[in-house]
């Protein structure tokens, strides 16, 4: 680390035709002994959340241990690599619905503790997402509030289950009571929310554009060499694997849109949309990646999944419908495939966790700066249970992780959303049905 008396802006953003390109952190963006104090006393709080549907095989799932050492059943041993970065929570359970189907409420109480109005209509009702209510803080530093993410598009309309809404389920995120805020699964979009600034979302205006630039990289080069010549080594090699970064995921987002071109148009998958849900994934994840990495935003939440999907996962042996084989009836058929795919599920989030732990953040990693969550809506699928949701905390935000922590039968989930607040810097009186903060024998710390 080089000690300056001047220093680079944080919010240093080079620009070029179509393009902002924000830096992530780097040791000239301060003198070094006060970026030692901002990054190791008081390291930026981030908050990520992984949503996946259609409820858990919760014997594959939950330990038969409490405390440290516990075992990492068939479905969590993708995480076994991130033992003391993890919180493992059980008991938890979301408030009881209030009619209208058993898979509507459970996205949208998640992270609100409040069951959805039933309705088929406009008048849409649950409660504020404790998300929106971080970002409203953690918003005012950064360029994005929040960024939503999802998997699954946004083609359904009407009525989806028992006469309610499916507006329900394309969403986890309400800014209000009655707001709820969409999802984008185009890596594409994503991708020029991050670092396109054309003024317009018009697809004519992107697409001549793209035409005009091989990458939306290349009107910023030159700015980004002109830089560099003022930073030391250690910056340097930062910049030159951030740029690669984001290059290889402008490529990845082109190859796809290359492909899809020249296939037929499927009405569930929009252009710009991988084929498979590893790289669908996997390129939603690095633009989170680069998205903390940047300071363009400090919340993400993302949905690999909207319930009732009836996505297939034919890249891993299960070409059924995942909603219809959830409801499994006890045939050991249909609970091994199910089992699989929330392996997999699992086997993406590790693999994230990975990438955030290899990507440097000031004196440490992204992930030693940030607290994840993990986990469904409902436990057992086949029974639709709200109760015992199966439930991850991981990263450095946690405090001390290792363990499995048990609540008492009936202890909501809201009054851990409470607790991550507090965490935040965000403390609120109550959110949805929540009765207290989360007893944790080892409190959770940044």
């Amino acid at each position: 680390m080089i000690v300056t008396k001047k220093a680079i802006a944080r919010r240093t953003v080079l620009r070029g035709l179509g393009v902002s390109l924000a830096l992530p952190l780097l040791d000239g963006m301060v003198p070094a002994f006060a970026a030692l104090r901002t990054t190791a006393a008081n390291p930026v709080r981030r908050f990520g959340v992984v949503y996946v549907p259609n409820g858990m095989m919760m014997p594959s799932w939950t330990p038969d241990t409490v405390g440290r050492g516990f075992d990492f059943k068939r479905i969590l041993q993708p995480l076994e690599p991130f033992r003391d970065r993890l919180l493992l929570l059980s008991g938890l359970e979301g408030t009881p619905t209030r009619g209208g189907g058993a898979h509507t409420p459970c996205a949208t109480r998640f992270l609100t503790g409040v069951a959805t109005k039933p309705t088929d209509g406009t008048d849409l009702s649950a409660g504020v997402s404790m998300d929106q209510l971080a970002a409203r803080v953690l918003g005012q530093q950064t360029q994005l509030g929040s960024l939503e993410l999802a998997l699954d598009g946004r083609d359904f309309s009407g009525s989806c289950e028992l006469g309610t809404s499916c507006a329900y389920l394309n969403t986890m995120i309400w800014r209000d009571e009655h707001t709820p805020l969409p999802m984008e699964n185009n890596p594409r979009n994503v991708f020029e929310r991050l670092f396109g600034d054309s003024g317009t979302t018009d697809p004519a205006v992107r697409t001549a554009r793209l035409r005009k630039d091989s990458s939306l990289l290349d009107s910023v080069v030159g700015r980004v060499a002109e830089l560099q010549r003022d930073l030391g080594s250690s910056d340097r090699t930062k910049i030159d694997q951030y740029v690669e970064a984001v290059r290889d995921v402008e490529r990845r987002i082109q190859k796809t849109e290359e492909q899809n071109s020249k296939e037929l148009p499927h009405l569930d998958q929009p252009a710009g949309v991988p084929g498979t849900v590893r790289d669908h994934a996997k390129l939603m994840f690095d633009l989170q990646t680069l998205a903390y990495q940047t300071d363009l935003t400090r919340i993400v939440t993302f949905m690999i999944g909207r319930e009732i999907t009836g996505r297939s996962y034919a890249e891993i042996g299960i070409p059924d419908s995942h909603h219809a084989i959830s409801h499994h009836q006890g045939d050991p058929e249909k609970i091994e495939k199910v089992t699989k795919i929330n392996q997999f599920h699992v086997t993406l989030f590790a693999e994230f966790l990975k990438q955030l732990a290899s990507t440097p953040d000031g004196d440490g990693s992204l992930l030693d700066h940030m607290t994840l969550l993990y986990g469904a809506g409902m436990a057992d699928s086949n029974q639709h249970a709200p109760k015992n949701l199966p439930l991850v905390l991981a990263g450095g935000g946690i405090g001390k992780g290792g363990r499995h922590i048990k609540y008492a039968d009936g202890t909501p989930m809201a009054n851990l959303h409470l607790t991550l607040l507090d965490n935040f810097g965000v403390p609120v009186d109550k959110l949805g049905n929540s009765t207290g903060r989360l007893p944790i024998v080892e409190p959770l710390a940044l």
